[in-house]
């Protein structure tokens, strides 16, 4: 291989890690809105019943679109692989929601952006990606930040937050997974996740059922709405940049959280959120610089 199609092949790397990184934040950002709409809702109706309506109008348009396009697609790779992917995305879901009952928002929220520890750690031993120590260092100084802006009450040693941590750890094995199923078709992925979370909630809800009114069922529909955009945009970053790249910048689901609790309920942000946020964004930052310049210094050495 030539010295120029080496450095072609790195700045097509670097092109692709960059969009995945971009992709990733949009995702995040509109996963935290979905959270906050979801945790308004939650707290007037059952949780099943959440994941059943959330999921309706997701499924029926993905499923749609799967079916227009089913002889372009390629047979459904490693099923047993598919299956744990979606058990992981419906115990994730689910364990949020309910974490979200019985803790307040950002307790819940501090324990899901664990999920980037569990991710560095699975990709080096799953995928067998490489993670320096610079990049360890970054996702736990992102991580630092995380505790000092939220903040964890004193309720975090119960079972509520253990739920919240198994939801984390899930949602970790589900990046790990995603990112294993490249060949699937994003829609494929989409499908199959939001398939999950409506046959617990369509097997759960007719035991506590609420009839929503109007404006309410609209919310769902929006909610479910948000989340295709944001699911589809994450799976996308996953197959575009390694996992333990693009998942630190869930980092950034803190400041949407400060930005949408000034904005919707009036919460004035605190120094420590203010000094944990920076810490976050300087974190995140870090690993994007130094995705820019490893991608600039591709390695050129003649082949053996």
């Amino acid at each position: 291989m030539s010295i120029l199609s080496r450095i072609s092949d790195a700045t097509d790397e670097r092109s692709a890690r960059l969009a995945g990184i971009g992709l990733m934040l949009a995702g995040v950002g509109m996963f935290s809105f979905g959270d906050a709409l979801g945790k308004a809702l939650v707290a007037r109706y059952p949780v099943n019943e959440l994941l059943l309506l959330r999921a309706a109008v997701p499924l029926a348009i993905l499923l749609a679109l799967v079916w227009r396009q089913r002889a372009s697609l390629p047979r459904l790779e490693r099923p047993w692989l598919q299956l744990l992917r979606v058990a992981l995305s419906t115990a994730e879901v689910a364990a949020f929601f309910v974490a979200v009952v019985y803790l307040p928002l950002a307790d819940v929220i501090t324990y899901y952006l664990a999920g980037p520890i569990f991710v560095t750690a699975l990709s080096a031993i799953i995928l067998r990606e490489q993670v320096g120590w610079r990049r360890w260092s970054a996702v736990g100084t992102g991580f630092c930040g995380v505790l000092i802006a939220m903040q964890p009450s004193a309720q975090t040693i119960s079972w509520p937050a253990l739920i919240a941590l198994a939801g984390s750890f899930s949602f970790a094995l589900l990046m790990i997974v995603t990112r294993s199923l490249r060949a699937t078709p994003d829609i494929v992925l989409a499908a199959t996740q939001f398939s999950g979370t409506f046959s617990v909630g369509l097997v759960l809800a007719p035991f506590a059922w609420k009839m929503p009114g109007l404006p309410d069922l609209g919310l769902f529909v929006l909610a479910g709405c948000i989340s295709i955009a944001a699911l589809l945009c994450t799976n996308r970053s996953l197959k575009l940049a390694p996992a333990s790249v693009v998942v630190p910048y869930q980092y950034s689901m803190i400041i949407w959280a400060v930005i949408f609790g000034y904005l919707v309920f009036g919460d004035v942000p605190s120094a420590a959120t203010i000094v944990g946020a920076a810490i976050i964004i300087a974190a995140g930052l870090y690993i994007f610089i130094r995705e820019q310049r490893l991608g600039r210094e591709p390695d050129v050495s003649p082949p053996v």
